[in-house]
């Protein structure tokens, strides 16, 4: 399935029945599976044999979801979990712990700047945080001995930053560690990161992937192409035995498929953040328009950002589609076909004017929540940000005036009536 176009693989991919099985993925709603021996039990146990045992490992529907997502990143290997902040936690956690040092953008969503800067602080794990236009020589003067991995965002939440993925892909590389970039926004419809170099991909397949915000979810894929063994003495949780689990070397017994499969039996094992399957086929039914959706959000967002730009009523729109922002030539790079739904802007008057401006729309809801069918909007620096200080507002491009208005697959002749009369009050 992975050798057909990405519109092919979002309608097929993942789930190939065979002879008299349903044509749509099943969802496997038990914690348990039967076996007749417990030799057979043991076996998968042991990883001598692949299968099914408990769903907080592994379950047919997730991982047929799983293998979709896979596919349409071109990557190695998958997993889901239960959100998006599990899936940014677990692609760090899996390969850094107390004592090691990470890099990331500071051009990313809140709950991850608060995710990395102070829960993962805690638990040991230093971080810096870099301007996404840093320079390159400045950017490799942030590594450490014991730097672990680079951080970012495809497109940030809600500023609308495009990484410039080569340079940090470079950075990293240089100095032996991965990139890891979350490409939520863009989807793999606009962006295949692993193209550009990136080792890594992160989703919270709550907004666009599942579209339709009836479930909560995240995923990390591996490209498989990040050389472990090669930095084997950054990397001992994976290129040496791992006696919680029978003494097995992962980058030897499981190859591309080394990065995952530690994540399943360490991390899934002790913390559990797996999806049920009923959210995981939600999910996989969403992904099925998401080559077509994601066409809608952008067309609709960029009508909606050039009508923005010329109001009187409008201080600034931030939108990486419009010819003059300053996200642009980087989007025609790397996001050619298209960013996302999301657009950023500021209202003349400020946070006042702002609320007064939400609270007067009628399609659009005031919503915590970002990507899916439905309009909606949000103030970030009160509400997903709202833990940060002024000064990693700033860093995080989250001005206090800032509303980031997400784009819906709604007829955009009402959607600008509705934002129109809202500017009137």
């Amino acid at each position: 399935m992975s050798n057909y176009n990405i519109n092919t693989i979002c309608v097929q991919g993942g789930y190939e029945p065979k002879n008299g099985e349903p044509r749509v993925l099943p969802i496997v709603q038990s914690t348990t599976f039967k076996y007749e021996s417990s030799q057979q039990m043991g076996n998968l146990f042991d990883l001598k044999e692949a299968g099914y045992f408990y769903t907080r490992l592994a379950n047919p529907t997730n991982d047929a979801v799983a293998n979709k997502i896979c596919q349409l990143e071109g990557g190695a290997a998958a997993i889901l979990t239960s959100s998006g902040q599990a899936a940014n936690f677990y692609a760090i956690l899996n390969i850094a712990g107390a004592g090691d040092h990470v890099i990331a953008s500071s051009a990313i969503y809140g709950g991850t700047y608060n995710l990395i800067a102070n829960t993962m602080k805690n638990m040991g794990i230093e971080a810096t945080f870099v301007d996404p236009d840093i320079l390159p020589e400045e950017l490799e003067s942030k590594f450490k001995p014991n730097t672990k991995l680079v951080f970012g965002e495809i497109l940030s939440n809600p500023s609308l930053k495009v990484l410039d993925i080569e340079k940090f892909a470079n950075a990293a590389h240089k100095a032996g560690v991965p990139l890891i970039v979350d490409n939520t926004f863009p989807t793999p419809i606009f962006c295949r990161p692993f193209e550009w170099g990136v080792d890594i991909v992160t989703h919270s397949t709550s907004k666009y992937m599942n579209g339709s915000a009836n479930a909560v979810g995240g995923a990390v894929v591996d490209s498989g192409n990040f050389d472990w063994e090669k930095y084997s003495e950054k990397f001992p949780g994976l290129t040496t035995p791992d006696e919680t689990y029978h003494g097995v070397v992962y980058t030897k017994s499981f190859g591309k498929a080394a990065y995952i499969t530690k994540m399943t039996t360490n991390l899934m094992r002790d913390l559990g953040a797996i999806p049920s399957p009923q959210n995981s086929f939600y999910l996989g039914f969403g992904m099925e328009t998401l080559h077509l959706r994601m066409e809608r959000h952008y067309e609709n967002a960029l009508a909606i950002a050039k009508y923005l730009e010329k109001h009187p009523k409008i201080s600034w729109v931030s939108f990486p589609g419009l010819e003059n922002d300053s996200q642009y030539a980087l989007a025609q790079k790397y996001l050619p076909k298209g960013t996302c739904g999301v657009v950023s802007f500021g209202i003349a008057g400020g946070r006042e004017a702002a609320v007064k401006f939400m609270d007067s729309l009628r399609l659009a809801a005031i919503v915590t929540h970002v990507a899916d069918a439905r309009t909606c909007v949000l103030h970030p620096a009160s509400t997903t940000h709202r833990q940060m200080n002024d000064e990693e507002l700033v860093a995080a491009g989250v001005s206090p005036d800032l509303i980031r208005i997400s784009v819906g697959i709604e007829d955009v002749r009402d959607l600008i009536a509705d934002i129109e009369q809202a500017l009137e009050k």
